[in-house]
């Protein structure tokens, strides 16, 4: 049977206007991610960054289509497409972008005041206990480390069950130990049936992926 899948581009193409030319970032590009793969994706610094925020439902295509989880989120008002990517996607940004004045439980719960997600605080709790985080959780984010901080923003990611996970560098800002910790929450986010796809240009983070996909001029080719 087959397995449905949780992203899907079809002859998607973005361009935007550079200092003498117009460039093709992304260029006619064809995808199809299902459940349980851990993706690794690289290519020239920040044009893949383009990709990802078109699968995040964050900048549309110029042309082709973006499906997710069955639904084409750019035929969607900019209100009801915010509500179905708070839902269905999940982003892990290398700067983590953390609230400076909330704590850290209040960090995580942000995302969920809109969605109405049922046992929010338990589910929360229950993440800072698996990154090692339960004694920060009335910490602000300036009394954490690095590594710290990325663990909240992977968990914020994580509480609402998103069936597609973007992460855009996760490991780029950490130590071995704090990198390991990181992937491996996202593969076995992955292993559980959920779709991870990962921006990285760190060869041992891509090694972790169970598939990989390099990006050149704009197509996207298998490793």
């Amino acid at each position: 049977k087959k397995i449905p899948a949780s992203l899907e581009l079809c002859a998607v193409t973005k361009q935007y206007a550079g200092a003498n030319a117009t460039i093709v970032a992304v260029d006619g590009v064809d995808l199809a991610l299902s459940r349980g793969q851990f993706v690794a994706l690289h290519g020239p610094s920040g044009l893949e960054v383009y990709l990802d925020a078109q699968a995040g439902s964050l900048l549309g295509p110029n042309s082709g289509s973006v499906t997710i989880c069955g639904q084409r989120p750019y035929e969607l008002s900019s209100e009801a497409r915010a509500a179905f990517r708070a839902r269905h996607v999940g982003f892990v940004f290398q700067r983590f972008h953390l609230i400076p004045y909330l704590r850290v439980l209040e960090n995580l719960l942000t995302p969920t005041l809109a969605l109405g997600i049922d046992h929010a605080e338990q589910r929360a709790a229950e993440l800072l206990e698996q990154f090692g985080l339960s004694q920060r959780k009335n910490h602000r984010p300036e009394a954490l480390s690095v590594g710290k901080q990325q663990r909240v923003a992977l968990a914020r990611a994580l509480l609402p069950k998103p069936e597609l996970v973007l992460a855009d560098e996760p490991t780029g800002n950490l130590d071995e130990a704090n990198s390991t910790a990181v992937l491996d929450v996202l593969a076995s986010y992955a292993a559980s049936g959920h779709t991870v796809l990962m921006v990285n240009h760190d060869p041992q983070a891509r090694d972790r992926a169970n598939r990989r996909i390099a990006m050149a001029a704009g197509k996207l080719t298998p490793e």
